[in-house]
């Protein structure tokens, strides 16, 4: 695991761009080619995360906002910009007309999510102009797209920053060369970084908490950015995670989800000893927090002993994200997903066989390039088979360097609307079937806080991840509680309180 080289940039410290022609010298624009090459350059390990001393005060008294956009391992970055930024002495304020700092911590993974981006590029021109000291920051997953950035040269000069998703621990070197720098300021490195160690947080909350084991993507799905925006697989030392969560155990967090672009591959890369993720949360297990979850699995990777550990129970919940993206096997070799219909519907059969109580969600494509009628309906029926108690469904959106992104996109939008229609409808009449047997029975609930409809009622979520209402006091956020389940919905439950229960 613990190399020799160490991570070169693409653009170094300090670098500026002010023409798409400065920017192309530095930037490597992803390559599905040179990506699958990867992996012979080892990973360090670093320890020894510091802000220098001359910018451990460069923040006080000033005011920073970050945004993020995507997904949990976004919303996890944010916390470590969050806390490099609060050690460098800025505090945090809830809107972008009162920052000194403004940072949006992008995703790529579909395209509105980046026109969401660009959109709010443009508002931020007038409170620019306003405030000519203002830094505005674009990080994230956007910011390891060659066109993002080209298109930000071109047309968002009010843009100070642009940094990648492998040199997050850089921020205080840029921000301070935002700052006194005329041009904008751009390091995106297209080799994945090192693991950095022990870098600041500041979590959301002290009731649940994330923590990566392992970052980047070896899948290479045919529709998926991911690989090239985070990188390739580099697994944490199981003793580094162990101890952070050993740490969150004795801060009193009653939950903690385990974050990976592929959890089911964690250790892999390890050329010193023979250590899974079944490994990993066999041990985690013994540690003393309530709950253990985990995001995202890959199916090819999801092993047996992985199965039997979960079997064990415990503090590790009875709820699998299992993304099957498509029931038909053409499909999924289409995207490279590397199992067919009947590996994954086998896997499910083992699953259940040692969790006859487990509830599985599952993230699904609709009309990706050649999707067939029949196909989809294949779809459908695995839906059907599986009986998934929700799921996040999509349009197909293709994104630019994908191989899918030059495949003939042959399915009227039309019918992938119908399509998404008709998936919904069924993944809701059987989220209702799901969750009709829980009339009347009482769960136990770990209570995260008000009602986002409504401030007099609570909501919290069960083992199994299902979200409930009910009316109490406040004092019951943050610890578990007993809930009689008095009405069903599709997607959610209401019920009344029957006790708190001590942990």
């Amino acid at each position: 695991m613990t190399g020799k080289k160490e991570a070169t940039p693409d653009l170094k410290s300090g670098k500026s761009a002010k023409t798409v022609e400065d920017f192309a010298k530095y930037f490597q624009p992803p390559s599905l080619k040179e990506a699958k090459k990867r992996g012979k350059e080892e990973i360090k390990v670093h320890y020894n995360f510091d802000i220098p001393d001359d910018m451990q005060e460069i923040g006080k008294g000033k005011r920073y906002h970050v945004r993020t956009y995507g997904c949990q391992m976004n919303e996890h970055d944010s916390e470590t910009i969050s806390g490099i930024l609060e050690a460098m002495g800025y505090t945090a304020v809830g809107n972008v007309e009162e920052a000194d700092v403004v940072l949006f911590n992008t995703c790529a993974i579909r395209e509105n999510a980046e026109d969401k981006v660009f959109g709010e590029l443009g508002h931020m021109k007038r409170l620019k102009n306003n405030n000519p000291n203002l830094i505005l920051g674009v990080c994230g997953c956007m910011s390891q797209e060659e066109k993002v950035v080209n298109k930000i040269l071109k047309s968002y000069q009010q843009v100070d920053l642009i940094f990648g998703t492998h040199n997050i621990h850089r921020l205080p070197h840029l921000l301070r060369d935002a700052m006194f720098s005329k041009e904008m300021v751009i390091e995106v490195w297209s080799k994945e970084g090192d693991i950095i160690e022990n870098m600041p947080k500041i979590r959301e909350g002290n009731i649940k908490a994330w923590v990566n084991i392992m970052y980047g993507c070896d899948k290479f799905c045919t529709y998926c950015i991911v690989p090239y925006t985070r990188g390739k697989e580099r697994s944490r030392r199981p003793e580094d995670v162990i101890a952070e969560v050993r740490d969150l155990a004795r801060q009193g967090y009653k939950e903690i989800m385990l974050l990976g672009q592929n959890v089911n591959a964690y250790g892999k890369d390890f050329e010193d000893m023979e250590y899974g993720f079944g490994d990993l949360l066999d041990e985690i297990r013994k540690i003393d927090i309530p709950r253990i979850r985990f995001t995202t699995s890959h199916p090819r990777d999801f092993d047996d002993h992985l199965i039997e550990v979960l079997g064990k129970r415990g503090n590790l919940v009875e709820h699998i994200h299992l993304p099957v993206q498509s029931g038909s096997t053409e499909v999924l070799k289409r995207m490279a997903r590397k199992y067919s219909r009947e590996h994954y519907l086998e896997l499910v059969r083992k699953i259940k066989a040692v969790i006859p109580d487990v509830v599985l969600t599952t993230d699904i494509i609709v009309g990706f390039p050649g999707e067939t009628d029949e196909q989809f309906e294949e779809t459908l029926s695995l839906v059907e088979e599986v009986g998934y108690d929700s799921a996040y469904t999509f349009i197909y959106s293709p994104r630019e360097g994908t191989p899918a992104a030059v495949m003939e996109d042959n399915v009227p939008i039309e019918v992938k609307k119908q399509r998404l229609y008709r998936l919904n409808e069924l993944l809701a009449k059987i989220g209702l079937e799901k969750n009709l047997p829980l009339q009347d029975q009482v769960v136990e609930v770990l209570v995260e806080g008000e009602s986002k409809n409504n401030p007099e009622v609570l909501a919290g979520r069960t083992r199994t991840n299902k979200l409930v209402h009910f009316i109490g006091d406040k004092s019951l956020i943050g610890q578990f509680a007993h809930v009689k389940i008095t009405d069903v919905k599709t997607w959610t439950l209401h019920g009344e309180i029957v006790t708190k229960i001590e942990v």
